[in-house]
């Protein structure tokens, strides 16, 4: 058990309160995702072991599934402060400086996700026009591109929040 005052224990700061909404949702989509992946394949090798064929529509879902948990996941790892990031960059220099780059970057990251969920509507919008389907089931393609600026939505969301929660914290000596 380490001692929660060790230097290498990050302090909890008012920036790491608990948000608004409970990310309980995107939890349990990882897992869900996680957990159909997981069932798709092994039934796929199982069919494929047993009878050398395989099922052609593994390959669809599992590409829409392995999408939709990146995005969930992302969306997580934007409220818990677990994006990706320079950390040389990011954790250098004065409290004032990080604090004004980690402003900048959930202000970013929140603008990149907007913009891929406007653009991504026209995307799904055309999907729906046009009629297209899936390659391997004949869904319309719709079903699967709907989530794209959905998510998009919920990660810029998740960054807003993070930007909200930042700026309520100030600046942590």
């Amino acid at each position: 058990m380490s001692d929660p005052t060790s230097p290498d224990l990050p302090e909890t700061t008012a920036a790491d309160e608990p948000t608004r909404v409970p990310l309980r949702l995107e939890d349990w989509l990882t897992v869900v995702s996680m957990a159909l992946l997981a069932l798709i394949t092994f039934a796929n090798v199982l069919v494929r072991y047993f009878t050398d064929q395989s099922f052609a529509w593994t390959e669809e879902f599992s590409v829409f599934l392995l999408i939709v948990m990146t995005l969930v996941g992302a969306s997580a790892a934007v409220a818990r402060n677990r994006h990706i990031r320079i950390e040389f960059l990011a954790d250098g220099g004065t409290p004032q400086r990080r604090h004004r780059l980690a402003l900048l970057g959930a202000l970013a990251m929140a603008l990149l996700f907007f913009v891929i969920a406007v653009l991504s509507v026209r995307m799904v919008w055309d999907h729906y026009i046009y009629e297209e389907i899936s390659p391997g089931l004949g869904l319309p393609q719709w079903w699967y591109s709907i989530w794209l600026p959905v998510l998009s939505l919920a990660i810029g969301l998740r960054a807003v929040g993070r930007f909200h929660r930042l700026r309520r914290a100030g600046v942590q000596a």
